[in-house]
């Protein structure tokens, strides 16, 4: 009984991807529109060289080029944010999704209010991670915008004009490290979306405390795979951040770790549950663990 004052229903899984859902878009949007106003376009226009070239006469050409480098990587990095910033915003949607229509939590199921805590938590530093190295300019530039708004009136402002090419067009230009993690990161969705619909039909009754061993897709090699799924999307995530920032690296290795754990649990639990539960299964990685 005084277990049962630290819990809390497992149907507020919920509450996660609320949260996620809710900072992801925000920053999402954030850092769009900082990179629509400042790093457009993501690579020179022809006309701009030639212009460029006729102030160099005299001056230092090299000295040029590593800044042109450097500006050249800064938008880069800006825009692979925006597009792993997209992935996450995918995949938040399509958990929140999932938890509402696809899972059928029995009313027993109950969650440590630990761990509810630290998947409030994780839901809103994931997607700030992601975000982090070019958070800070894009929150200075906004809040510059702000001033700027509030100084000059609405009537003295530029109208906001989007133009979809512009948005779209630096995204495509991305480099080979974005789309392999793009697939990767379709892969493992497409593996989640298919381990998750076995899990949620083996409770098509909803008041019932029945539990049925599932079959099917990667279900014949691991106990989780919808936690390896889950590995498989992050390591797409991090592939399509181009691994140079050690917030991502983090994040993946937290992943890897909690749902390491986690699997075991569970693996453990299905042995002890089922006589007949097949042991050439592993918990979470085919081979490995």
């Amino acid at each position: 009984m005084t277990l049962q004052k630290f819990t809390v229903p497992q149907k507020y899984f919920l509450h996660f991807y609320v949260v996620g859902v809710a900072v992801t878009t925000s920053l999402l949007l954030a850092i769009c529109f900082y990179a629509y106003m400042k790093m457009t376009p993501l690579l020179p226009e022809p006309s701009s060289y030639s212009t460029i070239a006729s102030h160099l006469i005299g001056s230092n050409s090299f000295s040029f080029g590593s800044v042109l480098s450097r500006t050249m990587e800064h938008k880069y990095r800006v825009w692979r944010t925006v597009f792993v910033l997209l992935l996450m915003e995918i995949q938040v949607l399509r958990r929140l999704y999932e938890t509402e229509n696809v899972f059928h939590y029995s009313p027993s199921a109950r969650m440590h209010i630990v761990g509810y805590l630290t998947g409030l938590f994780y839901y809103t530093a994931a997607p700030l991670s992601l975000a982090s190295s070019c958070l800070p300019e894009a929150i200075d530039f906004i809040r510059g915008q702000i001033v700027e708004f509030i100084v000059k009136g609405r009537a003295r402002m530029p109208d906001l004009v989007i133009d979809s090419p512009s948005l779209l067009k630096p995204l495509l230009k991305l480099g080979w490290c974005q789309w392999i993690g793009a697939i990767v990161f379709i892969w493992g969705s497409l593996h989640q979306i298919r381990c998750h619909a076995i899990l949620g039909s083996l409770r098509e009754n909803k008041d019932s405390d029945e539990y049925v061993i599932p079959c099917g897709d990667w279900f014949s090699r691991v106990s989780c795979p919808h936690y390896l799924a889950e590995l498989v999307i992050y390591l797409g995530m991090l592939i399509a951040s181009g691994g140079s920032d050690i917030s991502v690296w983090f994040l993946f290795i937290f992943v890897i770790t909690n749902l390491s754990f986690a699997a075991v649990q569970t693996h453990r639990w299905y042995l002890q549950k089922f006589e007949d539960y097949p042991r050439s299964r592993y918990a979470i990685i085919p081979f490995v663990l």
